[in-house]
């Protein structure tokens, strides 16, 4: 048994990561400018193969501090993708996760293994080696799909902000334009947010309210339903 068992080649298991991030109206994505073959010098979604001794979670925490210098996002597993061509290497099988972070409460820097890393908004993405637009694009698919089930703008957004704020942050993700007054009404209905009771201030000839995201809320009594 043993040996029918060691005559099965095995092939490699990597993870990727797609970083997204929300800063002035614009969601963006974090890429990494690889040092080395393939694709040296070329665009690519950070990743890295798994150790005999770690589990899939402990590659996506060494991939951002290695190579992003960052740590604790909101992550979880998108899809596996395993094409027998997909990497010029060898057979890689790649989990991918996506991550969601507001570059105001984290700085990204290149780790050692990068020339450079750099948000590139969405639509505006370069080209990208292996199979990682593929990769890419179906996270940006459940970003679009999760926002409307899911708060994922605990992440997105400061502690507190306006409601403008959060609906610009719909918009974006969504490509679309939301009624305000349904989509006011659709939030607070929800209790997705609660009032804080202060107001933005700073602001020319308006200080609107402030919110935080509730989170007591359970996520199955979370859905908008905006029409997309």
């Amino acid at each position: 048994m043993a040996k029918q068992f060691s005559s099965y080649k095995n092939p490699s298991l990597a993870v990727d990561l797609v970083v997204f991030g929300y800063h002035q109206q614009e969601l963006s994505v974090l890429l990494l400018n690889r040092k080395d073959e393939p694709f040296k010098n070329g665009w690519t979604l950070p990743g890295g193969f798994l150790q005999m001794e770690e589990t899939l979670l402990e590659v996506c925490t060494r991939i951002l501090k290695t190579k992003l210098g960052i740590d604790k996002l909101y992550l979880e597993q998108l899809y596996t993708f395993d094409e027998p061509g997909r990497d010029p290497r060898g057979r890689v099988i790649s989990v991918a996760y996506y991550a969601l972070i507001n570059p105001h409460r984290l700085a990204v820097v290149a780790g050692s293994m990068a020339n450079d890393v750099q948000w590139f908004p969405v639509e505006k993405v370069p080209r990208l080696g292996f199979d990682h637009k593929r990769i890419f694009g179906q996270a940006l698919q459940r970003l679009k799909s999760k926002i409307l089930y899911h708060p994922v703008g605990f992440e997105l957004l400061d502690d507190t902000f306006t409601m403008t704020e959060l609906h610009e942050l719909y918009e974006t993700i969504l490509g679309i334009a939301i009624d305000r007054r349904n989509f006011r009404r659709k939030i607070l209905d929800s209790e997705y947010i609660v009032a804080t009771g202060t107001k933005r201030e700073g602001l020319k000839n308006r200080h609107p309210d402030l919110y935080r995201f509730n989170k007591h809320l359970k996520q199955n009594n979370f859905q908008l339903n905006i029409p997309s």
